[in-house]
């Protein structure tokens, strides 16, 4: 039988040997999939660098095999990794990403699990209709969050506002384009009014797929940017909030991803 290799991930079922992972971890970022297979994972094997997409297969501690997988930036890129994430297998994804706190009480640094999106995405309307639940899987979720709770890392648990653009789209103003829509003018604090923790870029599509597709879903992100205060990214923050959120996501599916 020829292996199928996927077009963009750059690698197929055979590839991922006689006890395949069903989990992936996946990071937008290919220098934190790297980070996370390098730093906390065993026998690292690099499944692909196909168009930057890169993917490693690893294990656990207690000998799990796992995927640390690259998204790339934005949902359009995020929908094809996972659509072929899961024609090879994977059933529980976990998004380790970056966000922007748009609530005052949360700060740089910490970690926000979301249990659910506001998802103003155009690839997930090719995936379903806008009005379709943008949800996180409650058990993944839960398991998130003991694992922040055991850690210690402060963290939330709340509606992230999931969207397609890092400046018009979160009305950043300090940027090449300041004079945004009318329809985005003070959509930070209408989001803010909602109870809504954060914004990022991939979740929302994320979640309506896991729907969809019928697999589990979760997102937990550190938090790198206080929209509050002020539009940029704290750099010097970054580096522990990507870190206990990585964390967080290995400890979760240490210790409860048997129950799920």
């Amino acid at each position: 039988m020829t292996n199928k290799r996927l077009y963009h991930i750059g690698f197929g079922q055979e590839d991922l040997g006689t006890s395949p992972p069903t989990i992936a971890l996946l990071s937008g970022d290919r220098d934190r999939a790297r980070l996370i297979a390098q730093n906390y994972l065993q026998d690292v094997r690099l499944l692909s660098e196909n168009r930057g997409l890169d993917s490693y297969l690893g294990y656990l501690p207690n000998n799990r095999p796992i995927l640390s997988a690259t998204s790339g930036m934005g949902a359009p890129s995020l929908s094809i990794v996972v659509n072929e994430l899961v024609q090879v297998g994977i059933r529980q994804i976990i998004r380790i990403g970056t966000c922007g706190s748009i609530q005052p009480h949360i700060p740089v640094g910490s970690i926000v699990i979301s249990s659910a999106a506001l998802c103003r995405q155009g690839a997930a309307n090719d995936i379903a209709p806008v009005e379709y639940p943008a949800a996180a899987d409650p058990f993944l979720t839960v398991a998130l969050v003991k694992a922040a709770q055991e850690l210690g890392f402060e963290h939330y648990l709340g509606i992230t506002a999931s969207v397609d653009t890092f400046y018009e789209g979160q009305e950043r103003t300090n940027s090449a384009n300041p004079d945004l829509r009318r329809s985005l003018r003070g959509i930070t604090e209408e989001y803010r009014r909602l109870n809504i923790l954060n914004y990022e870029m991939e979740c929302g599509t994320l979640f309506k797929m896991a729907g969809v597709y019928k697999f589990a879903a979760a997102a937990v992100c550190g938090v790198v940017a206080q929209r509050t205060v002020d539009e940029k990214v704290v750099l010097e923050q970054k580096e522990v909030a990507v870190k206990n959120a990585i964390t967080t996501a290995i400890h979760a599916v240490m210790n409860y991803f048997p129950s799920l």
